[in-house]
């Protein structure tokens, strides 16, 4: 049993745990990251983002290499070889999670492995592989992150049925499978199994996939999505799974009809819950909201004033983006600066086929809160790199203020939509017009100049569409 004082601890190291802690250290603070696994990264770098990207960059190179043929290049049949696949993408993950701890190294952070578990407001028990330690701290930063939900009618503690963290560890290709959930993670997942052979049937509660992006946005997606899967359901639910020897039998309801099938695994992917569970946060003034999530204020304070949460646990978006500017903003505070989360920009991208991104406010959620706006729109089809690329299927919109002509929004939907949003981003963050971002020159030919030529459009004066003309 050992005690250590610190200045700042920091529960959890994924992409806002580690920020923060090397962001506290580089301000001078001392600080201990408590991790519970031994690699450091959280979700986002071993079971979440930097996994599955990997995973979607290696199956595409399957439909490249088919739709070369059109381009009078041919490639013989791909073969899989899953072992080599799984050891690539762990060499990722390791080498990145090498590199954040040799960065705590440089930086003096102290990382503990073990379980923390807060026994109050001050002091953090930490247990470990060689005992308990207790921490003292002046603040705490709660930065556990969330995983993914399984409803209790699907967990047949059987692991054909699987979540996203099983999912990505690609143990064996199921013949058939079935995805429940038609979100980001369940559709990105979906493209991974299909390019690798898997007839992937994928079964959507709501009348349309990717909930959140704007229908136009994620029309391209439900095309792709309709050719390489074995089929895509709306409007259909899962009441029931049970195990069918070495298969999985479930009951579906679509409308009045109700229909069980067998599929040899079956990807629950309907959200993540925050990981609050055997934390001592009971021991604290720390409050969740209805949902299980803590609640912070803007300076991702929680109720108790020793305590700061970001990131998945504080709910809000969960992407590890958003995480890392929570960390900054809460070290902010802890060292006196004025920071709040506050009109901040948030990006979120889709990595499907094509990709979907968009930013701040966006046409959906306009039109559902009677805000005036004026759309533009730039199709890709009119975008020479695009056609030289043959990603026509693509589509650039700018969410304006009438009155100003202010960027409020921007979505994209087409190859690399994720590098291209940043742009988007900036121009609504510093409040841009569609006259700064149309006279911007834009490299040619780049898919970049669709948003210049988005923003033309507005003023019906785009070289490569025509487009009406603003009175």
């Amino acid at each position: 049993m050992g005690s250590i004082e610190t200045d700042l601890v920091v529960l959890g190291a994924g992409p806002g745990g580690y920020a923060a802690a090397f962001y506290a250290a580089d301000r001078g603070k001392k600080v201990i990251l408590v991790e519970l696994e031994k690699r450091l990264g959280g979700v986002c770098l071993n079971r979440g983002c930097i996994p599955s990207k990997a995973l979607l960059h290696a199956t595409k190179m399957i439909h490249e290499a088919e739709d070369s043929k059109a381009r009078g290049i041919s490639f013989g049949k791909p073969s899989l070889d899953l072992k080599k696949l799984r050891a690539w993408k762990e060499s990722i993950l390791e080498k990145l999670g090498q590199g954040i701890k040799t960065l705590a190294e440089k930086r003096g952070v102290e990382v503990l492995h073990g379980r923390g578990y807060f026994e109050d407001s001050q002091t953090l028990r930490v247990e470990t592989g060689a005992g308990q330690k207790f921490i003292k701290y002046e603040k705490a930063i709660l930065a556990v992150g969330s995983k993914p939900a399984l409803p209790k009618a699907f967990d047949l503690g059987n692991p054909r049925v699987m979540t996203s963290t099983e999912a990505l560890l690609l143990e064996e290709i199921p013949k058939s499978l079935l995805i429940v959930g038609g979100g980001y993670i369940g559709m990105e997942l979906g493209t991974v199994y299909a390019a690798l052979g898997s007839r992937v049937v994928l079964v959507e509660a709501l009348g349309a996939i990717l909930a959140g992006a704007d229908p136009d946005l994620a029309r391209p997606v439900a095309r792709y999505a309709e050719k390489n899967f074995k089929e895509v359901r709306l409007s259909t639910k899962v009441s029931k799974m049970a195990t069918n020897g070495k298969q999985i039998r479930v009951n579906m309801e679509m409308g009045d009809k109700k229909f069980e099938e067998l599929y040899d695994r079956v990807l629950v992917s309907v959200g993540r819950v925050p990981n609050c569970a055997d934390l001592g946060l009971e021991n604290t003034k720390v409050t969740k909201d209805e949902k299980g999530f803590v609640r912070v204020d803007a300076h991702q304070e929680t109720s108790d004033p020793h305590i700061y949460a970001i990131g998945d646990v504080a709910g809000g978006l969960l992407l590890a983006h958003k995480a890392s500017k929570e960390a900054r903003i809460a070290v902010e505070g802890i060292t006196g600066e004025p920071a709040s989360f506050e009109n901040v920009i948030i990006p979120a991208v889709v990595f499907t086929e094509p990709e979907v991104a968009w930013c701040g406010l966006t046409e959906s959620a306009a039109r559902e809160k009677n805000i005036p706006i004026e759309v533009a729109r730039f199709s890709w089809a009119a975008s020479g790199r695009a056609l030289a690329s043959d990603k026509t299927d693509g589509l650039t919109k700018l969410i304006l203020e009438p009155w100003t002509e202010r960027i409020l929004g921007v979505g994209i939907c087409g190859a690399g939509a994720g590098e291209l949003i940043s742009e988007g981003v900036l121009a609504v963050e510093m409040g841009a017009t569609a006259r700064d971002l149309a006279e911007t020159v834009h490299p040619h030919p780049t898919l970049s100049e669709t948003l210049m030529e988005c923003a033309e459009t507005f003023y019906g004066t785009a070289t490569h569409t025509l487009s009406r003309k603003r009175s």
